[in-house]
């Protein structure tokens, strides 16, 4: 019963989140919010993790934020990125982020891939 409340607790904040979101960084971050969710196990649960969106499973799995300038995506490490490299051509990364348009949400299919190598990481590191 706490895990369900914390679960509910957390949705809670990341909505609070987005309502103060500016558009059209908030119809962007639904959009991605909405990709995640598709992409991650039914277990997966939203929070704020270092004052921005996350989803959690079986630890940090992924987050996103909006900036003033733009949006990023955060693979929670920088595995996922390496992994990608090629995919995230003509995208601003970093070791931890991928930077996207305010306007312009990553593409689905590249989302759903990174979700789910993020998935496969956090599952292997709760194997061991």
């Amino acid at each position: 019963m706490a895990q369900m409340k914390s679960a509910e607790a957390g949705k809670a904040e990341v909505e609070d989140y987005l309502a103060r979101v500016p558009e059209p960084a908030r119809t962007t971050l639904e959009k991605m919010r909405a990709m995640i969710r598709a992409a991650a196990p039914k277990e997966a649960t939203e929070a704020i993790s270092y004052g921005i969106p996350s989803f959690q499973y079986k630890g940090g799995l992924v987050a996103y934020a909006a900036f003033k300038h733009h949006c990023s995506f955060f693979p929670m490490g920088a595995r996922a990125i390496e992994e990608f490299e090629k995919e995230l051509k003509g995208f601003r990364v970093s070791r931890g982020t991928i930077q996207f348009a305010l306007d312009k949400p990553l593409p689905p299919g590249l989302v759903k891939k990174m979700v789910k190598a993020c998935v496969l990481r956090n599952e292997a590191k709760a194997r061991d």
